[in-house]
């Protein structure tokens, strides 16, 4: 194993394997203890895709919920779940069949293109034309300004679905979905996500199903694995410490390395980062 392979694993804290009852619960005792410190907090908000991350995420959040308002005897606590489609949203069945899995306190729906239309327009009257890639962007930012909104007018905080594989790639929008209150799969890749799933007696479709995060109009629902030039599968065995063909290694490490700006705070002029 190189030294930069060991630097990311320590830094992403994966393990190689996992007990997966263990994990339930270290996510769910970590959004637990969070809420009990802060009194202030009502519950917490995510934006559902009909993927697997924010499945798995929003039913351990649901999960904590459960057990805080059981534990307090009362209802105080509550996930809100936020369907934010831009226009039509091809795969709607996968995200009404995630929030039935969950059963959340309660679902907003959102519809964002209104919104980032208007700010397209807006900027190309000022004379920028965004690309489709740029454009994309502004939707997962218009998703999480959405959800902080959701968030204050409930005393309630935004969690987000990053995990391992996820971060190591940099695979998701700066201040976007990247921007955050709390993380509870933070440590596990792909896989162990998938067995958490399976677990919870998810239904499978939505853990199995192709990750896309279907932001590009010119090319819709474009597989991650395809835009990442990378599977997985690799990814997952890499941060598991474990080797991987060359060309995969030299792909994903070039991830990491150009995307290190997306988990460093801002910078100030008396940080190294920069220099």
């Amino acid at each position: 194993m190189s030294l930069l392979q060991q630097q990311i694993i320590e830094e992403l804290k994966v393990m190689p394997t996992i007990n997966v009852e263990e994990e339930i619960r270290k996510s769910i005792d970590f959004l637990k203890d969070y809420a009990k410190k802060h009194p202030f907090l009502k519950g917490f908000v995510l934006g559902i895709s009909g993927g697997q991350d924010s499945t798995l995420t929003g039913k351990l959040a649901q999960m904590a919920v459960d057990e805080l308002n059981e534990e307090a005897g009362t209802h105080t606590y509550s996930f809100w779940a936020v369907r934010l489609p831009y226009g039509l949203q091809k795969d709607e069945q996968d995200c009404q069949d995630a929030l039935d899995f969950i059963q959340p306190t309660k679902i907003y729906t959102v519809n964002i293109k209104e919104s980032v239309d208007a700010s397209v327009n807006a900027l190309l009257a000022a004379g920028v034309t965004l690309s489709d890639f740029a454009k994309g962007n502004e939707k997962a930012r218009e998703r999480m300004k959405v959800q902080y909104s959701i968030a204050a007018m409930h005393n309630g905080v935004v969690i987000g679905t990053d995990h391992a594989a996820e971060a190591v790639t940099g695979f998701y929008t700066k201040y976007g979905d990247g921007g955050v209150d709390l993380v509870p799969i933070f440590r596990l890749n792909k896989r162990q996500g998938r067995q958490l799933l399976k677990y919870l007696n998810c239904p499978v479709h939505l853990y199995e199903k192709v990750p896309t995060a279907d932001l590009e109009e010119n090319r819709p629902a474009l597989p991650d694995e395809v835009a990442l030039g990378i599977t997985y599968d690799q990814v997952d065995d890499y941060l598991e410490g474990k080797e991987i063909p060359e060309q995969a290694r030299i792909t994903l490490e070039g991830h990491y390395l150009r995307s290190m700006h997306k988990r460093h705070m801002p910078i100030t002029i008396f940080d190294d980062f920069w220099k």
